[in-house]
């Protein structure tokens, strides 16, 4: 068979590849790439007296891990970072995997109607369901009180948004309440692609219900669940909107729930007595970035290392 080729000698797929791609190509060029090179190559200046930057290296790095006063707020917000990921790790996904498995139930009646509500939430604003949140949650006119005490857990309640003990966790578990939809409606559709055939013949050989959920369907949307797992990873580290709503860009109390999104703001654009600084807020950035690509390298190695072996 004799490939079709242009007077010029190009394929004719390549300019159709060409044409769909290049808009898309372009803008994320323009606006993704262009500005993640800027900050890159920004963190490596520093402003002089008559207010041009000159490069300095890896200098602004160094004051980042090394100066206390960077340094200090920079590893708080990291290890908050790292808390608010765990939580997501340890809570959202697998009430997702679990809420997607009752959703894959044969016959379950409503079905359309449950899958919706659970997704609801992550259609909504970041800044609503702050608001939201923070009324429930308010010792003085909230409804989280008088909730926990119709169930008889009263006692329980306490000012967890206002604690430093409790406010990250808190505020982790609200997020986790908004997306755990995704992670649900992600492995809920990959449960769906698994062949019936398989079901049928682990039933036959005698497993029950949860017997086939973990021998038979798990271990088949295992690639779907380490896809939510790095997705979450890089929304984590990118996290930001729900901190400032509650919070605010100090995301106290006494930034105890300050993460690295927060704390880049702080750096680049200043609030309240603290200056803005740029450099040092393109340095943050990069670190943010350098992290973010670490985990999606492990994570694309540690793939690609399974899909060897199951070939």
């Amino acid at each position: 068979m004799t490939r079709t080729r242009t007077r010029d000698g190009v394929h004719p797929g390549w300019i159709t590849l060409t044409a769909f791609l290049a808009p898309a190509a372009l803008i994320y060029g323009v606006f993704s790439v262009y500005p993640l090179a800027r900050t890159i190559a920004f963190s490596f200046y520093r402003p002089q007296e008559g207010g041009a930057a000159q490069f300095a290296g890896l200098a602004n790095f160094v004051t980042l891990f090394a100066d206390p006063y960077w340094s200090e707020g920079f590893f708080n917000a990291l290890w908050n970072n790292l808390i608010f990921f765990a939580v997501h790790m340890a809570v959202q996904n697998p009430v997702g995997i679990a809420l997607a498995a009752l959703l894959a139930v044969p016959g379950l009646k409503g079905r359309s109607l449950y899958r919706t509500t659970l997704f609801l939430p992550t259609m909504l604003s970041v800044v609503i369901v702050g608001f939201i949140w923070q009324l429930v949650l308010s010792p003085l006119w909230g409804v989280g009180e008088e909730l926990m005490t119709a169930v008889g857990l009263g006692s329980w309640f306490a000012p967890w948004l206002g604690e430093e003990s409790s406010a990250l966790v808190t505020l982790s578990l609200i997020s986790v309440w908004q997306f755990v939809g995704i992670p649900m409606l992600l492995v809920h559709v990959a449960l769906l692609n698994i062949p019936r055939d398989l079901i049928d013949a682990a039933r036959v050989d005698g497993a029950g219900a949860f017997g086939v959920f973990r021998h038979v369907q798990l271990p088949l949307v295992m690639p779907t669940v380490g896809l939510v797992s790095i997705l979450t990873f890089i929304g984590n580290f990118n996290a930001f909107d729900l901190i400032y709503a509650v919070k605010g860009a100090l995301a106290g109390p006494n930034f105890s729930t300050d993460i690295l999104g927060t704390y880049f703001y702080r750096t680049f654009f200043g609030y309240q007595l603290q200056s803005g600084n740029a450099e040092m807020g393109a340095t943050v950035a990069t670190v943010m970035f350098l992290i973010i690509l670490a985990g999606v390298m492990i994570y694309l190695f540690f793939m690609q290392k399974r899909m060897l072996r199951a070939i």
